[in-house]
């Protein structure tokens, strides 16, 4: 099939990046949590119940994710992507009239919000990989990358590039990012597309063995036998422990810095701000660099440079260049969770079914953003310190490298073994 009677494919790669901007919002939570908190706004939150909106967006996340995948396998990227455009906006746009009430933010930011979220975020994944065979890596790392510019794009407006908070106030700054996130996933939902059945790319053909031969195809799994395999289940551990370690210094760094290190609000909070961009950063280069290495060896690599730098880190905190290198480094490797663990899925599971699996691949997101900041918090409250959540950490992110270099490829035949069993 000619690839020019079909449409431009690097649309859909537009389209995912403008999806991802908005949908990495949940990451941008921080820019509220100030206003919410101060006793001199009209909202006086506790930083618990910050927490909690935070924490149910990432889990409603997740889970909403793993019937977002099946959907998407059934009816296509586009119609539930713009679904979960509409219900992103709609939270944001429906907290903006809930005055200072806790609950109802709760339902509307963290629940609906985060359900859109998970609904929006494994299409433009599942669409790009089947539109890029030939750089799947590359392309699922531009597909991600948005998510962690998004949060820096949107801390930055409702701060200091636009002072959105201080102007329009939290609520003011609700409507106008719901209405922002709605018309952004919704038009970047319109180019996404699936090509049609048995296309490749002009002048790109499957990968071949040294003999010559085919490279024998990855069987094609239903999201019901994935969760029934042993590697199943090695993967998505492997992704608690990269992604809780992650999400838990995104957590407690800035603190880190001022409590621990006796930096200054402003030292810290810029160390947090690169960890953001580097986040972007990784998804992209560790994408590129499973060309090479494939998804398994790239993740535990990623995994082993994780767990040296949370030791590293133990050391770090008082002086403001260290501790923005480390960001840099937690940030960059932290990142590329996102562009790996997708394309992990797909080597072991296939693509047919991948927005299904990755779905339930990344429920263990949803656990380990409950767990990384959880475990930091009560560290901190009865020893007075993060370090040791950061040793328990960089021995999680070590565990993970060694259930992903013990990975072995589903054989065909003891999939039917079990079938008949």
């Amino acid at each position: 099939m000619s690839e020019q009677k079909i449409m431009n494919r690097w649309l859909v790669v537009v389209g995912a990046l403008l999806i991802q901007l908005s949908l990495g919002a949940i990451y941008a939570w921080g820019a509220f949590t100030g206003a919410l908190q101060s006793p001199e706004g009209n909202f006086n939150y506790t930083a618990s119940q910050t927490s909690w909106i935070f924490s149910a967006g990432l889990a409603s996340f997740a889970f909403t994710m793993i019937l977002a995948g099946r959907l998407q396998d059934k009816y296509g990227p586009r119609i539930i992507a713009v679904i979960g455009g509409l219900m992103l906006g709609a939270g944001y746009i429906a907290a903006s009239f809930t005055g200072t009430s806790f609950a109802l933010m709760l339902i509307f930011i963290g629940i609906l919000g985060g359900a859109g979220i998970g609904m929006g975020y494994v299409c433009p994944i599942a669409a790009c990989v089947k539109w890029f065979p030939d750089l799947k890596g590359l392309i699922t790392g531009l597909a991600v990358a948005g998510f962690g510019a998004g949060a820096f794009i949107f801390v930055k407006l409702a701060g200091s590039w636009m002072n959105l908070i201080a102007t329009q106030g939290v609520n003011g700054t609700f409507l106008i990012f719901g209405i922002i996130f709605a018309v952004s996933v919704v038009v970047g939902a319109l180019l996404l597309s699936n090509p049609p059945a048995g296309w490749k790319p002009a002048g790109w053909n499957p990968p071949v063995n040294t003999d010559g031969s085919a490279v024998a195809e990855v069987t094609n799994l239903t999201q019901g036998q994935t969760v029934k395999t042993v590697q199943f289940w090695m993967i998505w551990l492997a992704f608690v422990f990269s992604a809780g370690c992650g999400l838990m210094v995104i957590k407690c760094l800035k603190n880190f810095g001022v409590l621990e290190g006796g930096l200054s609000p402003a030292a810290a909070g810029s160390a947090l701000g690169l960890l953001a961009l580097f986040n972007g950063l990784g998804r992209v280069v560790w994408g590129s660099i499973s060309h090479k290495l494939t998804a398994k060896y790239s993740v535990v690599l990623m995994c082993l440079l994780q767990g040296g730098m949370m030791f590293f880190l133990l050391g770090m905190g008082s002086s403001a260049s260290s501790l923005a290198i480390a960001a840099c480094w937690i940030g960059f490797n932290f990142g590329g969770n996102f562009a790996l663990f997708p394309l992990l899925t797909l080597e072991n599971f296939g693509p047919k079914n991948l927005g299904a699996n990755y779905g339930a691949v990344f429920t263990s997101y949803g656990v380990g953003g409950i767990l990384g900041p959880v475990m930091a918090g009560k560290v901190w409250d009865n020893m007075g310190t993060f370090k040791t959540a950061f040793i328990v950490a960089a021995i999680a992110c070590l565990a993970a490298a060694a259930l992903t270099f013990l990975l072995k490829h589903i054989k065909p035949e003891n999939l039917a073994a079990k079938k008949t069993a």
